[in-house]
């Protein structure tokens, strides 16, 4: 009998699950209800608050006083009691107060490659006098109600009235455009007794590239067709250039300024340099998934995302296909920006 009643028994680490679940579900349910904003005003309605575990510590010890000045009549029993206890009821207001009618307005940062971490910029307005102590601001560590981290960078001093900004960081695993995740204002001030605390959920969406190929294959070679089109574009012009520029990984060696180099070579300098011509070589490269040799999907994207780095580095005229989606080639910041979110939305 006692062997089937250990075996029904549960384990000590799914109890701890069970009891974690239910606040995590609740902070969930709470969360959808919240609309999605990127600027936030907390006001008597979004901000709450509670006691903390040294504010409920302190209750205890003082109903412990109280309990002992009733039983002996220590009129300074009495005293200390409902001192501490008035102070304490003013910690209350103040915890609040120091949150109340803060304004908060999240700027979302630039694109990040699936691995990094997006920068969140995050400015906190005082529009009253009265300063401001001690904010803390952080994601929302997921299936808790507590914040991620408590580092020191996450907290503020704001003063009466003025603004500061807080930079928050937030690692990306998956490519995509993705909602940042809750966030949560809190304070402690004065005492530590009470915590306050408002949730937000902003609105703003994180676009994430799917991360490079690394060390990734060279480019594939040109198609007859792409060499023909080369051809044209290059016939009558590629011996006009108007400068030189740094050698680059790619260039063809007819390019490099050989006297310029021997000149170089003679006062110990062994760096290339090439000719940098008034129009653009012509050389041109469709990157599609077929072109990649893999089978994967996800890490077809990751080579593709290398060859266009790649390629802009090289500054090439690439086009990027993807089923029935089709970028036509160019090159520049723009051109590449079109195809790194092609990649990040396929």
């Amino acid at each position: 009998m006692s062997a089937s009643v250990a075996h029904t028994r549960p384990a000590p680490h799914s109890e701890r699950r069970a009891r974690l679940r239910w606040p995590a579900r609740w902070r969930d349910w709470w969360l959808r209800r919240l609309p999605a904003t990127d600027q936030l005003e907390l006001t008597q309605r979004n901000v709450y608050i509670l006691p903390t575990r040294a504010g409920l510590l302190l209750a205890l010890t003082l109903l412990v006083l109280l309990i002992g000045s009733i039983n002996y009549q220590l009129n300074l029993g009495y005293l200390l009691t409902f001192l501490i206890a008035g102070s304490a009821l003013a910690a209350l207001h103040l915890t609040h107060g120091n949150l109340n009618g803060l304004r908060l307005q999240l700027q979302p940062g630039e694109p990040v490659f699936a691995g990094q971490a997006a920068t969140v910029s995050i400015t906190l307005h005082n529009p009253t006098r009265r300063e401001r102590w001690a904010i803390a601001l952080d994601w929302l560590a997921p299936g808790t109600t507590d914040c991620a981290s408590d580092s020191p960078g996450h907290w503020a001093d704001l003063p009466g009235p003025g603004q500061v900004a807080l930079r928050l960081r937030c690692v990306m695993p998956r490519r995509g455009r993705h909602a940042l995740a809750p966030l949560q204002a809190q304070t402690r001030f004065p005492l530590g007794t009470f915590r306050a605390w408002c949730w937000w959920r902003p609105a703003a969406l994180q676009l994430v590239y799917p991360a490079p190929e690394s060390p990734a294959p060279p480019l594939p070679a040109p198609t007859g067709e792409e060499e023909g089109l080369a051809t044209q574009a290059t016939s009558g012009s590629s011996d006009e250039w108007e400068g030189l520029r740094p050698w680059r990984r790619g260039d063809p060696l007819r390019w490099v300024a050989w006297k310029k180099v021997a000149r170089q070579a003679e006062s110990g300098r062994d760096d290339w340099v090439s000719r940098d011509f008034a129009q653009p070589s012509g050389r041109r490269c469709w990157l599609e998934p077929a072109r990649t040799g893999l089978s994967d999907p996800e890490q077809r994207l990751s080579r593709l995302c290398a060859w266009v780095l790649a390629a802009e580095a090289q500054g090439l005229d690439y086009g990027l296909r993807l089923g029935a989606l089709e970028i036509a080639p160019g090159h520049g910041t723009a051109q590449q920006q079109r195809c790194l979110e092609a990649l990040a939305l396929c």
